[in-house]
Order: C-alpha cells, then structure tokens, then sequence
C-alpha cells in the first residue's frame, strides 16, 4: 500500500527470528510489579498469559534508536514516516505451556501493510505475526496490530469516547503511577519515550501526560481475568485500543464472565471505554 508517495508492499513477508532463555527472575520482577496473585515462579513453571512480552528484547545499539526512543525504522518494520506508533490491538492463542528457564524462539513476520485516512489525518497499520515455540514444539501465535498517526494540530479536540457498561462483576483500580511505567518498560526493553519521557510526550506528542503501555493495559485485563477465575486455563486472548490511558488520573479494569469466554474493558477515568478485549478459556 502507498501513502504520501510511498511504496511498502515489499516489506509484507519480511521475517526477523529472536531466541531468548525465558529467565525466572525477570517473571518474578512482572510479578512483583503487578501485585499478581500467582506465586513466586521457579525454572519448570508455565509463564501465565501475555508475560511473553517480557521476553526476546530488541538490544538495539543508541546509535540505532530514532527520536522517539524506538529502534529507528527500516531494518524490520517499514520507514513509515507518520511520527505517534502506538500499539492498536493483539490476538493470541495459546496452544502449549511455555517453561520458564528453558530456552524458546520467536519468528516474526509481517503479514500487511495499509495506509488509511482518518478523521484526524493519514493512518498505517502493520500487522505482525509472531509464533513462539518451546521444547514442546508450538506455544503461542499472536497477530499483533501497530498504528502510525500523524502529529495533532493545534487545538485539536479528543473524540468523544463511548461509556463503558455499568454493573460489571468484575472491576479493579489501577494507579498508573510513573514507577509502574518505568518498571514495565525495563521489564520489556522499551525504550518509547512516550512512557517516561514527560517533557517529550507533552511537547513534541502532544499528549496530555505519560501513556500507559498498551500490552501493559491489554495484561492487567487478562490477569483480572485470571483473578476472578483462577481454575481456568486462558486459550485465546483479543484486544483493541480505542484511546489512549495517562498516568495523571486512576482507571479501572473491568470485566462479566460469558460461559466459555470473558468480556473485558480499560475504562478512563471519565467512564469511557479505552480498550475492549475478550479471553476464551480452553
């Protein structure tokens, strides 16, 4: 697909492969950060639903990283130029447990890439493949959804959000606090500025305070999920981002049992939906 007179079709196919060694003591650090309920974890231990993301690190050189603190475009995803990357939704199905302290693989690849325009300007989507394997052979497969915006105009105004449903059974606050963010960006090697560079994300981003990482948001939904249903195994997992949550206020997970399946939400401090998903239970 093209946009502004660029041409990324070729980049749909490209691979990139990641080994790492799934280390215990960096799931005991996600535990610890989450205030999970899941006890201290040793070698032989099944890493719980979407912790994955804690794993294969890009150890990109300075050199390499680009304004925003990611790895500068055009060695695996496509130069696209528009300036916001944000995390825009994930779909992950689990097939086998993946053993801590044991080694395990990744192969990435990208599957599409569309340019749109949108109510506030020009859009691209890249959607990515990842499948992780054990020693067990296959263990999970995630698409994985990742949006380019451009810069906001002056006095740009947010849409308007849409409320979440009231009465949900299942509900936890959350104190986004910037020691939270830091934690999980060293905990995922993610250098994105907009999630603890305060003058950066106010400044050149335009956004109103520190963001919230997506798959963070996207985690905490799961591990409510896991809360409220601990004798359950999770087999699948969808999510969709619709607005972003800052660290200036407290949101809220949220979530109502279906029989085999989960509803789930984030819900910002205004009562309105930021991100929706759904967990199946094998």
């Amino acid at each position: 697909m093209t946009s502004r007179g660029q041409d990324w079709s070729g980049w749909i196919g490209r691979t990139a492969e990641a080994e790492d060694a799934m280390d215990v003591a960096r799931a005991n650090a996600l535990q610890a950060t989450l205030e999970s309920e899941d006890p201290e974890f040793a070698a032989g231990d099944f890493l719980p639903p979407l912790w994955h993301w804690c794993y294969f690190w890009q150890a990109i050189p300075l050199s390499g990283v680009g304004r925003d603190g990611h790895g500068a475009r055009g060695a695996f995803l496509p130069p696209i130029e528009l300036p916001r990357r944000m995390w825009a939704g994930s779909r992950v199905t689990w097939h086998e447990g993946l053993p801590l302290g044991a080694p395990a693989r990744r192969v990435s690849t990208i599957l599409d890439v569309v340019a749109k325009e949108g109510r506030s300007g020009p859009l691209a989507f890249v959607t990515v493949k990842h499948e992780i394997s054990g020693a067990a052979g296959l263990a999970l497969t995630e698409e994985h959804d990742i949006v380019y915006r451009a810069a906001p105009q002056p006095g740009e105004a947010a849409p308007a959000g849409r409320p979440a449903p009231a009465d949900l059974p299942w509900r936890r606050e959350i104190s986004p606090d910037p020691v939270l963010l830091f934690r999980y960006s060293a905990l995922t090697f993610n250098g994105h500025r907009i999630h603890y560079d305060h003058p950066y994300v106010t400044e050149v981003e335009g956004y109103p305070g520190l963001i919230v990482h997506g798959p963070l948001l996207a985690t905490l939904m799961v591990d409510l999920a896991r809360r409220a249903q601990p004798a359950r195994r999770i087999a699948g997992f969808s999510f969709r981002a619709l607005s972003p949550i800052f660290d200036t206020a407290p949101f809220s997970v949220a979530g109502r049992p279906l029989g085999e399946s989960a509803d789930l939400w984030v819900v910002n401090p205004a009562g309105d939906i930021a991100m929706q998903g759904q967990v199946v239970f094998g």
